[in-house]
């Protein structure tokens, strides 16, 4: 499936600058050792979602979503939704993120003739997948 076809959605608001996004869980273990075998296995104590999206540097979007809020202590959460709906696929993915929470927010990074770009981590707390893209 090719990214082309990928959109983002922030608390229902479609957001068209988005050029890119990824977001996954990594699995927190701890090492096991057994009696009987060489090798050291583990068991999983927790999950951690992290994520990130691109945008195109076209509106205040993020400053005005975050900006007085986190320098106020407050912790804003959103729903972020991806969908990546590739017309040569066999159907649309479309993954909902829950309790999403920004890490930071780049007020101003630019340099001449360059097409301005702002990278936004996040961690996230659940996600449900919405939309499946089937086997062929």
């Amino acid at each position: 499936m090719s990214g082309t076809w990928g959109e983002v959605w922030l608390d229902g608001d479609y957001v068209g600058e988005c050029y890119k996004c990824q977001a996954k869980w990594s699995v927190n273990k701890d090492e096991i050792s057994l009696a009987g075998q060489m090798a050291v296995d583990t068991k999983a104590k927790s999950i951690k979602g992290t994520g990130s999206i691109g945008l195109h540097k076209v509106s205040s979007r993020m400053a005005t979503k975050i900006g007085d809020a986190i320098q106020s202590g407050k912790d804003l959460r959103f729903t972020l939704i991806s969908k990546l709906d590739d017309p040569d696929a066999n159907g649309a993915e479309r993954i909902a993120y829950y309790n999403v929470s920004f890490d930071d927010l780049t007020l101003a990074d630019w340099e001449v003739a360059v097409i301005g770009k702002v990278e936004c981590p996040f961690t996230f707390t659940k996600s449900k997948l919405l939309d499946a893209a089937e086997d062929r």
